[in-house]
């Protein structure tokens, strides 16, 4: 891995290669805003990244401000009937458990600039009907993102970690468990680092967003170690605004949130080391 000094608005930051960071965080606490941000912060450091949504709930896209258009006809990954079936193979229950799919990632995407956007859908639970073939095709995607692309990727994620498994947590570098400075929102957050220290992966870090008191700071240092802290993120009335908007405007500027480049400066540090 090469490193090499640039310089960005004044702050001097380490630049690695590809980087791979998951994003998770129970509904309201700004994980779906702070992936954004983080996307947009990598994109204007010259990174190509592939913005990942994998929760179904929120969409990644429309809070990035992509072209609405686009992504009005983008479908998520598992729900591309005759591609997976085209690459998996097979009837019933004999499918291939390891599609290739590395040559069709790029056909799943919205571009802007550095910016590649995909939706993952969701991984799909047991029922009446059998989703094995949908769920290994997206899985092989996931393999190929977090293991194969010379890439950065951040996938956001619903409040667990249900998209990732023992495979293809090894291809994450960090990640990044947003919260609140509530304790009911630290207990969450708690749960997830808890799943996420046993699939092995190799930094989990917690970020608390929207603090408005030293209260609510000594209250999450009660909660976390400094090692576990990757930072805290103050309650901004622009974020809000730009959130509220019938479109996001982030990526020409607006409502970007507060220390995003000092927190992007130490996960660089931090993978690095």
């Amino acid at each position: 891995m090469l490193f090499c000094r640039v310089h960005f608005s004044s702050i001097l930051f380490e630049e690695v290669d590809a980087v791979k960071i998951a994003v998770s965080g129970k509904g309201g606490v700004g994980k779906t805003t702070f992936s954004a941000n983080l996307i947009r912060a990598l994109a204007n450091r010259d990174y190509t990244v592939y913005a990942v949504d994998a929760d179904p709930d929120v969409s990644l896209g429309a809070t990035l401000g992509l072209p609405a258009d686009e992504l009005a006809e983008l479908r998520p990954i598992i729900e591309m009937k005759a591609i997976v079936d085209e690459r998996s193979g097979g009837e019933g229950a004999f499918f291939t458990l390891n599609p290739k799919v590395d040559d069709l990632i790029d056909d799943f995407v919205v571009e802007q600039d550095k910016i590649k956007f995909l939706r993952m859908g969701s991984v799909k639970q047991g029922g009446t009907a059998c989703y094995c073939k949908e769920n290994s095709f997206l899985y092989a995607v996931l393999s190929s993102l977090l293991l194969d692309k010379e890439d950065m990727v951040v996938m956001d994620m619903s409040a667990g970690i249900e998209h990732l498994t023992r495979g293809t947590s090894r291809g994450v570098d960090m990640i990044i468990i947003v919260t609140e400075p509530t304790r009911v929102s630290a207990a969450t957050a708690k749960v997830v680092q808890k799943l996420a220290k046993e699939l092995g992966i190799r930094q989990v870090k917690i970020l608390v967003n929207k603090v408005r008191t030293d209260k609510e700071k000594e209250f999450v240092r009660s909660q976390f170690t400094e090692d576990e802290l990757l930072g805290m993120i103050s309650f901004d009335d622009a974020v809000l605004e730009n959130a509220i908007e019938e479109e996001s405007k982030l990526l020409e500027g607006s409502g970007v949130m507060p220390g995003i480049d000092e927190i992007v400066e130490k996960i660089l540090g931090e993978v690095k080391d």
